[in-house]
């Protein structure tokens, strides 16, 4: 059966955030069915590479044949984001001009069947996005206690029937299918209201846990700023508010001189700015988009762009100056200081 194409979202407004050009050097740590990386190699050629990193090996085979015409300008690794830096460092591959993080899932994970992610079609409750990952949806919904379940789907799903839900569960147990587990969400909150289905909370809460998506998420970020060179941008397009929250909480930190508790007399935390915010507010799909593609209508984007702090410009300077590159204050020359700028990308 041939599965219908994956749509890529707010890809327009990726790759100009991104700001892609020919010969720039990508990654893309949720490559997916690679529609936004197609679109990168396409406009960073020629001379453009691009890196792309999934943990679903299903992904990886999807975006080695879509990406094959690309041949060496594209590298493609069956890993979890968040060994990002070790990844680019073991490659060779660092700094970059860019790096995308699309949260979603692509269509083909939530349509095949077996992979457990949607209430659409009965299949075990897995949700793994990576098979050799030892916990599955099926261990928590039949084992986890009933306070804890609760608490679980309440803080990942924001599900105000959480507790229902996780009594009706635990009552109810074993549950092995998507369908089963459906069926019991559906009978707890009292039939279906509206137009969300009431499994939708609980199965993200689910998928979440079972991928350990947020503490993976948290830990990319911080590595991408370690490995953009100097006005890189990072894209982060998330679908959740529980994503967007760690994304906005993320770059405004980054973005900020200090981040001392309010009321604190004077600074003491030392900590230096090492991006700026592109977008102080989220983009959004547009309508036209959102009625092309309903997948969509949840997205958020961000854009931040890589600074060099004093601390870090201080540091390249006494690396040139050690190097014979350059004679001490002599960076203090406008045009050199422009070239430091200019090498933070490159040494």
């Amino acid at each position: 059966m041939v599965q219908p194409a994956h749509i890529p979202v707010l890809l327009e407004e990726a790759i100009s955030a991104l700001r892609v050009q020919p010969g720039g050097r990508y990654v893309d740590c949720t490559l997916g069915a690679a529609g936004h990386a197609a679109s990168i190699l396409s406009r960073s050629q020629p001379g453009g590479q691009l890196l792309g990193i999934d943990a679903d090996p299903l992904s990886v085979q999807h975006a080695l044949r879509r990406l094959s015409p690309y041949g060496d300008s594209v590298l493609v690794v069956n890993d979890n984001f968040t060994n990002l830096e070790s990844i680019c460092y073991r490659h060779d591959y660092l700094p970059v001009h860019g790096i995308l993080f699309d949260l979603g899932l692509a269509s083909f994970q939530l349509d095949v069947a077996g992979r457990g992610f949607s209430f659409q079609q009965d299949a075990p409750l897995d949700m793994r996005l990576n098979p050799n990952q030892e916990v599955t949806a099926a261990d928590i919904v039949n084992h986890y206690g009933e306070a804890e379940l609760a608490d679980l789907i309440w803080t990942y799903g924001e599900e105000p029937a959480s507790r229902r839900i996780a009594h009706f569960i635990t009552t109810q147990r074993p549950v092995r299918t998507t369908a089963e587990l459906a069926s019991i969400i559906e009978k707890a909150v009292g039939g279906r209201h509206g137009r969300i289905n009431p499994a939708t909370r609980t199965f993200q809460a689910l998928r979440i846990v079972v991928n350990e998506e947020l503490d993976n998420l948290e830990s990319a970020l911080n590595q991408a700023v370690k490995i953009l060179g100097f006005e890189g941008r990072l894209v982060v397009i998330s679908y959740h508010s529980l994503e967007d929250r760690i994304v906005k909480q993320f770059m405004r930190r980054e973005a900020s001189g200090c981040i001392c508790a309010p009321g604190t007399p004077s600074c003491i935390c030392g900590h230096l700015p090492s991006i700026k915010l592109i977008t102080k507010n989220v983009i959004v799909p547009t309508r036209a988009e959102i009625r092309a593609n309903p997948r969509s209508r949840s997205a958020k984007m961000r854009v931040a762009e890589r600074v060099v702090n004093e601390e870090e410009h201080t540091s390249l300077i006494e690396r040139l100056c050690a190097a014979g590159t350059m004679r001490e204050n002599a960076w203090r020359q406008p045009t050199l200081l422009k070239r430091i700028r200019q090498l933070f990308l490159t040494v």
